[in-house]
């Protein structure tokens, strides 16, 4: 029995503040856009306790009740939410095939891509642990929580640095855990490190644990690779600021990405070099990784999806 194809004018893929966003907008232009959540419905912000710097949220919001309010407001336009993941795509023809859940095939006349990225993590159980509880792999999202504090940062390359000299405004001391004894930083970026009075660099150092109350971080162990030396660090945030890997996996092959696997988009477009398929949030971006940067690109994504699929019918 040949499998029955489903035909949608918008899929959208993820459901993170781009996805999510893309959908509503999709959905106001009566696209009626189906939405495939992948396995973590909300994206990376379900993983996050307060969001304080979204628009829209004076007294600040749970990261997982904001993305309910996504989730509610995409649902109300007529968003077709179902929750699954891509598990193949396919976009030789017109018609683009995406396979969901390894069963059910939709050919799709637009394809809006919202997958995000991951956080790359040290793999500590105790990083685990007190994630969101003073483990955090975004400085710019939750270095305000710790004002004036004492705080560590683990890296060495660029967003590391800049991370560092950021959490440097706010708090009374920063230490940069580096593993080597040098920085894959621009030498921009190390100067500005080194010429922050209260940033204490530790070279040739890695993370051993991150010492907590059972609640909340205190601390964090230090171990130095030449000496073996441990040293712990009285802190109450830790953050990790070693990279991003952007969920695009399932895309290589068809879609044009950079060496680290971020999409990349046409000048001013959230357009792939594909036609019909278009990029927003955490997928593309390796630069603001913020949620409202991401919920921006979802919104210019649906209004590109909407003129493409204008475009088409104006042409027939």
């Amino acid at each position: 029995m040949t499998e029955e194809l489903e035909h949608v004018q918008c899929l959208i893929i993820g459901s993170g503040p781009a996805g999510y966003t893309a959908a509503i907008y999709a959905a106001r232009a009566d696209l009626k856009p189906v939405m495939i959540t992948g396995m973590q419905m909300g994206g990376q912000l379900t993983q996050t306790t307060d969001v304080e710097n979204f628009p829209g949220y004076p007294g600040g919001v749970m990261g997982p009740e904001m993305m309910e309010d996504f989730r509610k407001q995409a649902e109300r336009f007529g968003t077709d939410i179902r929750f699954g993941y891509v598990s193949s795509v396919d976009f030789t023809g017109p018609l683009h095939k995406v396979v969901v859940d390894d069963t059910k095939t939709i050919l799709a006349e637009t394809v809006i891509v919202s997958t995000g990225a991951s956080a790359k993590w040290l793999g500590l159980e105790s990083e685990q642990k007190y994630n969101g509880f003073g483990v955090s792999a975004c400085a710019v999202c939750d270095g305000f929580f710790f004002k004036n504090q004492d705080v560590a940062i683990v890296g060495a390359g660029d967003t590391a640095a800049e991370e560092a000299t950021y959490l440097a405004k706010l708090c009374n001391k920063v230490y940069m855990i580096v593993r080597r004894d040098e920085f894959r930083a621009s030498k921009a970026m190390e100067k500005r490190v080194l010429n922050t009075a209260n940033i204490e660099i530790l070279y040739n150092s890695e993370t051993q644990e991150i010492l907590g109350d059972g609640k909340n971080v205190t601390g964090v162990r230090v171990i130095n690779n030449k000496t073996q030396e441990t040293k712990d660090l009285n802190v109450t945030g830790f953050f990790v600021a070693i990279g991003h890997k952007p969920n695009t996996d399932i895309f290589k092959g068809w879609i044009d990405m950079d060496e680290t696997g971020y999409i990349i988009t046409k000048p001013d477009s959230t357009a792939t070099n594909i036609p019909g398929v278009f990029v927003s949030g955490d997928a593309q971006d390796k630069i603001y990784r913020q949620a409202v940067t991401a919920a921006g690109s979802g919104c210019m994504a649906a209004l590109e999806a909407e003129r493409y699929l204008a475009a088409l019918e104006d042409a027939e």
